[in-house]
Parts: structure tokens; sequence; C-alpha cells
């Protein structure tokens, strides 16, 4: 295949496409190379249609270590195996932004595979593989409906930056990556510093217009370079069975759908039985039919669909919601906390039947989790937040185990959104753990995670800057796409048959994280702008109902958490402290039961669970680390006899030398006439050397 290459500038900074040189198999496949950092990407798609009753698309996002030239893995074992958390992040942002382009009548597999062959410590992946996986599927055979890209907006000193690099991120108000089409907008995640709504929105629309450079130049390309679509057997209604369905289920499905005052599990038991009953009906109605169980499984993707259009209809022409709730009314709220008795700090967030308890685990500093990764040097993170999403929350039977995709960007979502309001380490020097258990799911638990770990950390003592707390906004739109209506607080039916799932954390004062996607084209700016308006409203309200369970955090940390106090040494006296080998600070630990942590700037962290370890590991580690001064006295141990003095220990790993003469007013012919090996003497510092540290002691008496 001939090579092509083609180029534009982006964002301030050079991107390259080259096609026909990599790859070659895949059904579409390119390089794209963006200042240094480089992705290939492969589209491809299986000849066959996959039994489902979904589009089945898979989105992979491989980072190589080679890439940032970086060796890492066990001392036995140097293979990269599974991917990072942060890697499985950035293939979701990918997936999430292609797959409202797909028809989703589609039945053959679709894998996008993005792999980062360099990076050049600057230019995030991500966003190269965002844009190369549209072109990839532009220039490919695959039923595309192209092209969308992306890009990651910050604010330093109050300006707006495309595609910052990683200093530049650690200085801005907040991340936030956009991406959709020519027209509308499809998907968004964003961490933020506690900043308005109105910032949020105007940098989103920004992003927006920003990327639109980079449509054009996709279209560009596949209009010289773009293979003619394959014309699938895309899957389509027996028209006949839908009238069938339709007619037989829908007045049914009218009463179920919306009669307020159900339990979930009531809910769900009556469209159950609804189901039951239809499909026994069409049994009999189609017990001739030759492809019968064929036909019972299109019938059954027909209810799911005349659900959707119900709920549809219902809100967009009467403002009629399942549950019988205002579009903008949440459902009823409870906080609480403290119900654990023996924990460092719980909160318990109930929504409806969604319900998150959150635990707290405060720990010594050393104990921060060690991060290293194609993108980032070794590193240490101090807050973590983790999401348990099990089987039993819905009412189901399944597999327990590691957290998977969901539980992973569910958790870094919320730790995302709750990062802004963790107080800084040398005011609050613990490593941070705060767990999730989804106990019910019935709509937006990760942002019930938000409000149960906000409750959490004030019930354990942490000085957060102020509460958090998150909401899932909704959206239905008429079959043309032009009628639309907002949703508070979406739950069950909303969340599964609505066309927008926009999740919005953050405190009285602003946006701390968000993060939105789409079964639909997109949506417009004005929409977002909307959503986020009604969004703070909600999130006003819940942090009322979680402030009059905790008004702010307590003062005291719980009777069960550890203790950490922090003292400042010399740095030059590090290596006194631990001694070689570590003999010094392990002998500390031993006696005291303590957690001792150094930082290279002299910051020693003590974390004990009891006062009279704390206390005297303090007082041991003053002592080794103490610099004598001229005056200080001393009880000290002979440790070593001279001809001309002896070295005498007057603090652990230190010794100062006493003259022969300073051992006595008196003459004193030979030293081991006054002192032997182990002799306890009291001594008093004469002085000390500037440039070597040597001290001299005398035995001598005060005059």
């Amino acid at each position: 295949m001939e090579v092509k290459t083609y180029k534009t500038e982006f964002a301030g900074k050079p991107l390259s496409v080259e096609f026909g040189r990599l790859g070659g198999q895949a059904n579409g496949s390119c390089r794209v190379q963006y200042g240094e950092t480089t992705v290939l990407i492969n589209a491809t798609m299986s000849a066959h249609q996959k039994s489902v009753d979904y589009m089945p698309l898979s989105v992979d996002y491989e980072e190589k270590y080679y890439a940032a030239g970086k060796i890492k893995g066990s001392k036995w074992i140097k293979r990269e195996t599974r991917p990072s958390d942060e890697a499985i992040l950035s293939g979701r942002v990918i997936d999430r932004a292609i797959r409202p382009r797909f028809d989703h009548n589609i039945r053959n597999e679709i894998q996008v595979v993005a792999t980062v062959l360099s990076f050049d410590g600057v230019n995030d992946p991500d966003m190269v593989a965002l844009f190369g996986a549209s072109l990839a599927l532009m220039a490919s055979d695959i039923p595309f409906n192209g092209p969308i890209a992306g890009v990651r907006v910050g604010r330093v000193g109050g300006k707006p930056v495309f595609n910052p690099t990683y200093k530049e991120r650690a200085e801005s108000d907040f991340d936030i990556v956009v991406a959709g089409t020519a027209n509308k907008i499809n998907m968004i995640e964003a961490g933020a510093k506690i900043v308005p709504e109105k910032d949020i929105a105007e940098a989103i629309n920004a992003g927006f217009k920003e990327f639109q450079s980079l449509i054009k130049f996709q279209e560009k390309i596949a209009a010289e370079m773009g293979k003619k679509k394959k014309e699938l057997a895309v899957f389509s209604r027996d028209e006949a069975l839908l009238s069938v369905v339709r007619n037989f289920a829908d007045p049914k499905l009218e009463k179920t759908l919306f009669a307020p005052g159900k339990t979930k599990g009531e809910f769900y038991e009556g469209l159950g039985q609804i189901k039951e009953e239809t499909m026994a009906y069409l049994k009999e109605e189609f017990k001739e039919h030759p492809e019968l169980g064929k036909k019972l499984a299109e019938a059954d993707s027909i209810f799911e669909e005349e659900i959707d259009r119900i709920v549809h209809r219902n809100i967009l022409t009467e403002e009629k919601r399942p549950d019988g709730r205002r579009l903008d009314q949440l459902r009823d709220l409870n906080a609480e906390v403290g119900i654990l008795p023996h924990s460092h700090g719980t909160g318990l967030f109930n929504r409806g039947t969604t319900q998150a308890l959150s635990i707290l685990t405060l720990a010594a500093p050393g104990l921060e989790q060690w991060i290293e990764t194609m993108e980032i040097d070794l590193t240490k993170k101090r807050f973590m937040h983790h999401y348990v999403f099990p089987p039993f929350s819905v009412g189901e039977v399944g597999r327990m185990g590691g957290g998977g995709r969901r539980e992973i960007g569910h958790g870094a979502l919320a730790e995302r959104s709750l990062e802004p309001i963790i107080p800084a380490k040398d005011k609050f020097p613990y490593t941070i753990r705060v767990v999730s258990e989804i106990l019910s799911s019935n709509g937006s638990s990760s942002m019930a995670s938000v409000c149960g770990s906000s409750l959490a950390l004030m019930d354990g003592g942490v000085p957060i800057k102020s509460p958090a707390a998150g909401i899932a906004m909704g959206l239905m739109f008429d079959e043309k796409g032009e009628k639309y209506k907002i949703l508070t607080d979406i739950q069950g039916p909303e969340d599964h048959h609505g066309d927008m799932d926009l999740k919005v954390a953050g405190t009285r004062d602003g946006v701390t994280g968000m993060q939105m996607d789409v079964k639909v084209e997109g949506i417009t700016t004005e929409i977002v702008e909307k959503a986020l308006a009604q969004a703070k409203k909600a999130r006003l309200e819940i942090l009322e109902t979680m402030e009059k369970a905790i008004p702010t955090h307590r003062e005291e940390l719980s009777q069960y958490a550890p203790r950490v106090e922090t003292i400042k040494i010399n740095p030059a006296k590090i290596g006194t402290l631990i001694g070689p080998g570590g003999k010094m600070i392990n002998e500390i630990i031993e006696k005291t039961g303590a957690d001792i942590d150094i930082e290279d700037d002299g910051s020693v962290f003590v974390t004990s669970v009891t006062p009279e370890g704390m206390k005297k590991a303090l007082a041991l580690i003053q002592e080794v680390t103490y610099e004598p001064k001229p005056g200080d006295e001393f009880d000290g141990t002979v440790v070593s006899i001279k001809d001309f003095g002896a070295f005498v220990e007057i603090m652990p790993g230190k010794d100062g030398m006493v003259h022969i003469s300073e051992m006595s007013d008196q003459r004193v012919n030979r030293v081991t006439d006054i002192l032997k090996m182990g002799q306890k003497v009291h001594v008093w510092v004469k002085s000390v050397d500037d440039m070597t540290g040597k001290i001299s002691l005398t035995m001598k008496p005060r005059k």
C-alpha cells in the first residue's frame, strides 16, 4: 500500500497522520503523531454477525512502557500484562465518544485498538488516540457516522489552554475533555478545583469550537482515503411482530410504568410479569412459526424498546415521570454518619433506593500508593477512593471479585470529584482511603458514593475544605431530536432508556467532577448550560440534607484512628536517624510500635495507635537527631578509651571526646585511673567544631 501522509497544526503543535506504512490487515489503520507522541490505531470488524441484542463494540488502549523508554515489572517478570487503571480510563473515554456514532442495530463485532508507540512526556497520548480512532474508522470500510474529535481544555492564569502539557495541567483550574461532531457534543470528562458552572460551560464551548478544525481535517482525509462502507445485514424489526407486541403489552406497560409509590422490587416485578404474559401470548400466537425461538428473542428486544418509547412520550408530552416526580425533583434523601462502631469514619447516603455506605481509613504517610505508568514516573498517591458494586445491589446473582471497568471508572470519577476538598499533606499528613460499598442501586450510584464519602470524611475528622455532593441528570429527546426535557436525579427506566447521563459533583461554590455520555448524536452547549444549572439546584438541596447529618468535620479523630505527629529535623541528620542499614530507625520502631516516615526535606512523620508509643518515639527521634550546643549537659557512657582521652556516647549514635586534661581539676596521669569502659559519667559540651561537627566534652565542674 502506498504511504500517504497528511499534516496540520492543532493547538499550536504539529499533527501528522500516516497511512500505509504500519499495519494493513485491519479494516482501517493509521499512525498519528502529535509533537513526538505517536499512536497506532487499528479498527477491525468481524465478517459475521454475533448473536447478541446490542452493538458489540470494544476499545482497547494499550500503553507500552517502551514508548517512554521504561522497563517495568517484578525482578522475574518484565512482560507487560493487564492494562493500568489509567489505560482503562483512556479506553473508556474513546469508547464513549465513538459509540453514539454507530448504528446500534449493527451486530458485527467492532474492535478499536490504540497502541502508544512513542511518548514524548509532554503530549498526552489519549487525545491522540481519540482523534486516531475516529480517523481510522473514517478511512475504513466499517459503517461509522463520523467524524468525531476531542480536545483537553485547561485554564492557566485565567486563560484557556488547549491540550495542555502535564505541567500546565498541574497548574490548571480544571481538566476537561470534550468530544463531539461538527454540530454536537457527545462526551465530557472533567475534574475541577471547585469552579463555577458558568466557567465550566464556557470551557466546554471553547473546546467544542477548537476541535472543529480536526473535524474538517478528517473530512478532507476521508474524501481522499476513505473506503466505501460495507453494506451490512443490519438487524431490522419485524413490523408485524412489533404491532402484536405493542397492542398486547403497551396498555399494561402504561399502568405499571407510571404507578407512583411502588418499591423498586414491586416495579420490576410488575414489568417482569407483563413480559411473561407477553411471551406466553406470543408462543401461542406464533406456535406454528418455524423459527419460534428467534421470534421470541426479537420480541424481547421489542418489549424493551416499547418501554423506551412509552417513557419518552410521557415525559416529553406530559412531563410525567414513572415515579410521579416533577422533572427537577429529587427522590427522598437521607444521610447518616457514624453507623459502624469500630471505624475511622462512616457515611451512609440514600437517594430513593440507591444506597452507598462509605468507610474511611486513615493510615501513616508511608502507606501512600506508589504509581508508575508509561506516562507517570514513580510517584505517590495519598488519597484513594474505591467503588464496589456487588451483584446483590441490583438484586442479582453474580461473580464477586476484583473491580472491572465499571468499578474502576466510577471509582475514578468519585475520586476526581473528592480530590479538591482533601486537605493538603502539610495540614493533614495522613494517607486517606475511602471505600464506597454500593448496597442498593437504582440510578446514580457513583454520585451517591461522592455524597457518602464526604460524610465519612467529615465523620472521621478529616478537615475537608467543604462537603461535596453529586447528582445524575438525564435527558429525553423526541424522535426528531428537537424537543427535549432535562431530568433531575434519574433512576430506573429513566437511566436505562434515557438519551443522556450527565453526572455532576461539587460543593456549594462550584464543580469538582463531571462526566457525560449520550445515546443520541449529541447535545448542544445550550443544553449543557441548562443541565448544569439544574444540577446545581439539586446539589445544593442534597448538601442541605448532608449538613443536617453533620454540619462540618469533627474536631477530633476517631479513637480507633492512628495519630500522626510531624517534626522537622536537619536534613543532614536523616542518615543519623536511619543509621547503618536502617539499624537506628528500626530500633526506634521496635521499641515504640510506631511507624516512622522520613522525607528528603527533613520532615519526619510519626504514626502511632497509642499515646505512649507516640511520646516515646518522638523523644527518641529528638534525642538521636539533637544537635548538641556548648553548655549542654549529658549523662553519657564511656565507649572508647585512648591514651589522650575517652569517647563518651551522649546520645544514641552520637559521642564526643573528653581530653585527659578535661577529666578533673586535678592532674590525671592515665585515663584508666579515672575511667573504664561502660562507665556512666556526667559531662557537658565545651565546644562543637563548625566544620567537622566533632564534639569536645569536659567532666570539670561548671564555675
